[in-house]
């Protein structure tokens, strides 16, 4: 079990700021699904992101992952329980570690949080900050463009530099000292949004705190893996082309061997009763 891989998926690229983290701490066989021809979820109704949430799961888990990462915000408020429920391997969102580092790291206990419209209206990270923090004041905005932007490369473009002043404006008023992203592609945006909010505003990188929790989960049920990890294998929905030169800059080196996958087609994860899947 513990040399399976690990199994990440996103709406798109943005999820690769979650790989990035995972591959730096640790040395696993990392495989990773980007569903870049739905992209973006976040103005998706809940039961299509939760389908489309299932279907990229049962892609990666007939695939014998040991552990599913959640890299999306979206998908991690909306679907996350019923993969949880349905699934036997670990399943990990994005939300939960978010949210500790920010109620762990604001000062004045004014908190803002950025997300796409499904995951502010879902309400999950005001939700889980104040399970950590119950005193702590939460100002959320969505920002649908933010994403369309990332995956078209135009992190420091002007028009992002004028998107995010309208967004963030309101969240600057309210005195915020502390800033979730509450999407996975919005790291690519974090020299924007420092430009805009200051250097006084502590931005908070779910990506970066999934990563950690994931290391502890392995060693927690003893699944590092023993072994040097074998070539990272990248899956899209759409255009590979795309994803590589847009993944490229994400991770910041040349990405090759992307394979294109149709996801309803995939076949169900199938249990055994000693060591399934699939509940």
């Amino acid at each position: 079990m513990s040399q399976r891989p690990i199994g990440i998926f996103d709406s798109g690229v943005g999820g690769l700021t979650v790989f990035k983290e995972i591959a730096r701490l640790l040395d696993e066989e990392l495989i990773y699904l980007g569903d870049t021809a739905r992209v973006p979820y976040g103005n998706k109704g809940a039961a299509t992101v939760v389908r489309y949430a299932l279907e990229a799961a049962n892609f990666l888990l007939s695939r014998q992952v040991k552990m599913l990462v959640v890299a999306c915000n979206t998908a991690s408020a909306v679907a996350l329980p019923f993969l949880e429920e349905r699934f036997r391997v670990p399943v990990l969102g994005v939300i939960e570690p978010g949210a500790r580092k920010a109620a762990a790291v604001t000062g004045n206990g004014r908190v803002g949080v950025i997300g796409t419209a499904a995951t502010i209206g879902s309400g999950a990270y005001t939700r889980a900050i104040r399970a950590c923090r119950p005193d702590i004041e939460i100002f959320t905005q969505a920002c649908p463009l933010f994403v369309p932007l990332v995956e078209e490369g135009w992190v420091e473009h002007p028009v992002a530099r004028l998107v995010a002043e309208e967004y963030l404006r309101p969240l600057a008023e309210r005195g915020i000292d502390t800033l979730v992203l509450g999407c996975t592609h919005y790291p690519m945006l974090k020299k924007v949004l420092r430009g805009v909010l200051g250097e006084g505003v502590r931005l908070v990188d779910s990506g970066a705190e999934t990563a950690l929790t994931v290391t502890s989960i392995l060693r927690e049920q003893g699944l590092v893996r023993p072994l040097p990890a074998l070539r990272p294998r990248f899956f899209v929905t759409d255009s590979p082309a795309h994803f590589e030169r847009v993944g490229g800059a994400f991770l910041g080196k040349r990405l090759a061997h992307v394979q294109r996958v149709e996801l309803g087609m995939a076949a169900p994860a199938v249990a055994t009763p000693e060591e399934g899947n699939e509940k």
